[in-house]
């Protein structure tokens, strides 16, 4: 345990042989929470849904069987974002209990989902003025935004976050202060930092660390009140490689790193043809385009990736209708008629632009530098209308995509989490990181 200063980890556990057990998680969750630190508090255990993988569920028993005798209340709030509130037998199945434990061990364990849409579910804890936000965007925007966060973190004595930390389209890597921005947050700053990600791109900002919205996120999280801890899983397979625990910042900024050695391909071509397989936690194409993100950066020039997912035949339940309405483009289709663009949601621009990946638009012309095709249950009316490519999924053969990479053909049989990269990548992709602060 290292405890030399205030940023330091409290507890890490990195095995040489890739794999945490659970006693070595209870040894973790001991070190970081000396349960006379705990006696009598409230605690808020902040954990994203089921559309992130790791296992989750082996930290939040390991903590409620350290702390859940001398605390007075531990509760779970699910970090949603802007999907869809989770059931209690799915929030079981992210905790990773039966129900019958649910009735019983963990009966007085109040399930609350976050309401990002609902005003009386939030706070607004401060602002960041314009002035910062033009300094930590590197001039990109400059305007005061709002910060959000759900009632209930104000309310408990300690914050417990536990989650995983893969690379991200919006931020460079999941983790630490983004369970609570945009996880737990309103509407305003979610918007205003998915867009911010998307006017600098996906290929530069995922996978790469102190980015402009990281800074954005991070700042927000210093707002907020109420004591955090974090627990940061690095997830690999079905099991854990790596937990750090720490302060939000701290515990993340070492994952982070070991996600960068363990969640990032690189590939020595670029594909002219890509076939990537969205997993069923991935239920509309808001989650499922994350097999798009992960991917763009080793997609040829005139390229096509095929999104094959069967399962999905919703474009989005929360903003699908905006989605129809506008439709999949490039970030320079919206910049470039902004005024006709300005007053959708931010995010669901953002969305739009990871989706359909880099292009241009000249002339009232949009180019795009690859394409991308969804081999899914929306049909082809659906796809065509929302200007994206279609394939019947049943024509799909997985086999003829298989052991093709000298022929520049890729098979992802798994999309959405590792992150795929070139060797020697373009300008277009070359990363966006600055110093550390």
């Amino acid at each position: 345990m290292n405890t030399n200063c205030a940023t330091a980890l409290l507890a890490k556990c990195e095995p040489a042989n890739g794999h945490v057990a659970a006693a070595q998680v209870a040894d973790v969750v001991a070190a970081a929470c000396p349960p006379e630190d705990f006696a009598h508090k409230r605690v808020l255990v902040i954990v994203p849904d089921g559309t992130r993988t790791g296992p989750v569920g082996v930290v939040f028993k390991a903590l409620h069987a350290h702390l859940g005798s001398v605390i007075d209340k531990l509760d779970v709030l699910i970090a949603l974002g802007t999907h869809q509130p989770m059931s209690e037998a799915a929030i079981c199945r992210r905790l990773e209990i039966s129900l019958e434990e649910r009735a019983g061990t963990y009966r007085k364990v109040a399930f609350h989902n976050h309401a990002w849409d609902q005003p009386a579910a939030l706070r607004e804890i401060g602002s960041i003025p314009a002035a910062e936000i033009g300094r930590l965007t590197g001039g990109l925007f400059a305007m005061d935004v709002p910060v959000e966060i759900n009632r209930l973190v104000l309310e408990y004595d300690q914050i417990i976050i536990i989650g995983p930390v893969f690379p991200h389209e919006v931020v460079g890597f999941s983790g630490g202060n983004k369970y609570l921005f945009p996880g737990v947050s309103g509407p305003r700053l979610l918007n205003f930092f998915h867009w911010l990600g998307a006017v600098v791109t996906n290929p530069m900002i995922i996978g790469s660390k102190w980015t402009p919205v990281r800074r954005v996120v991070d700042r927000a999280g210093a707002m907020v009140p109420t004591p955090k801890l974090c627990f940061c899983l690095v997830a690999k397979e079905q099991g854990m490689a790596g937990l750090y625990a720490g302060t939000p910042e701290s515990a993340w900024d070492t994952a982070s790193e070991h996600s960068r050695r363990l969640h990032i391909t690189y590939m020595e071509h670029p594909f002219k043809s890509i076939l990537s397989c969205a997993p069923t936690m991935y239920e509309e194409l808001w989650t499922g385009g994350k097999c798009m993100y992960k991917l763009e950066p080793v997609l040829a020039d005139g390229g096509e990736l095929i999104i094959y997912a069967p399962h999905i035949s919703e474009v989005c339940v929360t903003h699908g209708a905006a989605l129809l309405e506008i439709g999949y483009h490039c970030r320079d289709y919206f910049l470039k008629q902004w005024d006709r663009f300005k007053n959708y949601p931010w995010g669901v621009l953002a969305h739009s632009t990871h989706v359909y990946g880099l292009g241009t638009y000249e002339n009232g012309i949009e180019t795009p530098r690859a394409r991308v095709t969804l081999a899914t249950g929306i049909p082809e009316a659906g796809c065509r209308k929302i200007n994206l490519g279609y394939c019947d999924p049943k024509s799909i053969r997985k086999e003829d995509f298989s052991n093709r990479e000298d022929g520049g053909v890729l098979l992802v049989p798994k999309a959405g989490e590792m992150l795929y990269r070139l060797k020697n990548p373009p300008p277009w992709a070359g990363g966006i990181d600055s110093a550390a602060p």
